[in-house]
């Protein structure tokens, strides 16, 4: 039988974003009230994601982040979408999420990636070593969850993480290759795929990581969360122009000068090389920008592809109040 949207989970992924005219302050009271009205239409998990020296960012400190948004909701799930674990000790990660478990407990999910999360300039800052692009994931992966569940005879078993060791602090891996997919089917964990950052590898790492899902402790069966870019609107031109500022946001990535989101624009073209083109084009592949009857379409469709369990929405929309209409119009769908 066909799975509709009815059938799996929806859930937000915010990157904060700090608007052209806006300040850190405005877009982290912005993702509060973003996250206290998912909390009311039903979404199941709120995510924040680690970015570092993105002027349009404001969730760098994403510990802290996912604290104040916990701290103002109640029931919904929170957490990181994602934690860079190389940029980080993992004794220091178990100990802050082991903080937040203790204050809020069985609302905490710690979702990790690779990436440094920056540019290599940045990620020195960081104290993130030239030699350090990722291949010691697993190791760091593995004594951080030693630290939450430690063997005693494990070598650095004396030290601990208080609070943080015997806590339920679900692991989730995230990726846009087929790295974190196969690590997450070899360990039995869920994965988290960012189809909307990388479409073309989607579905040959959702296949890898099914295949090869190996059941453990916290999970029997694979499940597998892919990431969309919706913007939704009562209209298909007004989404269309509303999706102008995730376009501009794309487009500065690509020419090395990150800024702040921008108000939309009547005609993207305008603003866009040949080559600039083609790869918005391509980064549509998983993003349903319209009206109410749209999106279901298109969510549908991704839905058929790729099977998957839960769904993550990020919209980047200048307009905070356009913003939460584009998640108010998704919950529709999905009840």
């Amino acid at each position: 039988m066909t799975k509709t949207l009815p059938d799996i989970s929806f859930s937000v992924l915010d990157l904060a974003p700090i608007v052209v005219g806006g300040t850190a302050s405005d877009a982290l009271r912005n993702s509060l009230d973003l996250a206290q009205h998912a909390e009311q239409w039903g979404y199941k998990r709120y995510w924040v994601a680690e970015h570092h020296s993105m002027p349009g960012i404001a969730s760098s400190a994403t510990s802290v982040v996912i604290g104040h948004i916990a701290g103002g909701t109640s029931t919904i799930r929170v957490g990181s979408g994602g934690i860079m674990l190389p940029n980080h000790s993992p004794l220091v990660i178990a100990e802050q999420f082991g903080t937040l478990e203790s204050l809020y407990p069985g609302r905490i999910d710690l979702g990790l990636g690779r990436a440094p999360g920056t540019d290599q300039l940045t990620a020195r800052a960081l104290r993130r070593g030239p030699n350090r692009y990722g291949e010691d994931f697993p190791d760091l992966l593995a004594e951080l969850v030693m630290y939450f569940h430690p063997q005693s005879d494990h070598a650095t078993s004396s030290v601990r993480a208080v609070p943080g060791e015997g806590l339920n602090v679900p692991i989730w891996l995230l990726g846009s290759s087929d790295f974190s997919a196969r690590l997450a089917s070899q360990l039995g964990l869920p994965f988290a795929f960012a189809s909307h950052f990388a479409p073309n590898f989607t579905l040959p790492a959702l296949e890898i990581y099914r295949n090869n899902f190996r059941a453990s402790k916290s999970l029997e069966k694979p499940y597998a969360m892919i990431g969309v870019n919706v913007v939704a609107a009562d209209t298909d031109d007004e989404a269309r122009r509303l999706a102008t500022s995730m376009q501009q946001q794309v487009l500065s990535l690509l020419r090395g000068r990150p800024g702040q989101l921008k108000p939309p624009v009547e005609n993207i073209e305008e603003l866009c090389t040949d080559y600039e083109k083609m790869v918005l084009a391509e980064r549509n592949r998983f993003s349903v920008v319209g009206s109410a009857d749209t999106v279901r379409q298109g969510l549908q469709r991704f839905l058929e592809e790729t099977h998957a369990n839960e769904m993550i929405v990020s919209s980047q929309i200048y307009d905070h109040q356009a913003r939460l209409r584009s998640y108010e119009i998704l919950a529709h769908l999905f009840h």
